[in-house]
């Protein structure tokens, strides 16, 4: 079976993180663009296609609560994987109810990062699907053939 690479965005403050991260995604097969805060996720996303969002919550500026509303308001069907790294659960939860696909706490397994890219871009890929569907069956009843 071919693997379709999943267009990822990694969004860290970290900069040694994200150069580490993306590499080890690349080597996986990914496709990875990277950004070092809210407003630069919300320019590439803009510019590219991206499947999943890795978004780090605690960082200056747009924090990534900030940023995730503004992701789901632009791009809904973007799945958003959360990572935090100072214990803030509660803050991951908070992501969760805004739309976020799950959450990591840093740092975090590598193999459980796989797992939840996989699942995430699963689920984009579904909706999209869903999507062109229901646009097919618009066209049709449109049509007089449905």
């Amino acid at each position: 079976m071919i693997k379709i690479p999943a267009r990822v965005l990694i969004v860290d403050d970290e900069k040694d993180f994200v150069e580490m991260f993306s590499l080890r995604l690349q080597a996986q097969g990914e496709k990875v663009s990277t950004a070092h805060s809210g407003k630069e996720a919300l320019m590439v996303l803009s510019q590219a296609i991206i499947d999943v969002v890795i978004l780090d919550i605690r960082m200056p500026g747009m924090d990534g609560i900030d940023t995730l509303k503004q992701i789901k308001t632009l791009y809904p069907i973007v799945e958003v994987i959360l990572l935090t790294g100072h214990g803030s659960t509660e803050t991951a939860v908070e992501g969760m109810k805004l739309g976020a696909f799950d959450y990591l706490m840093k740092p975090a397994d590598f193999e459980d990062i796989k797992i939840k890219l996989e699942n995430a871009r699963k689920r984009k890929d579904e909706q999209e699907e869903r999507i062109r569907q229901a646009e097919l069956r618009l066209l049709l009843r449109r049509s007089g053939d449905l």
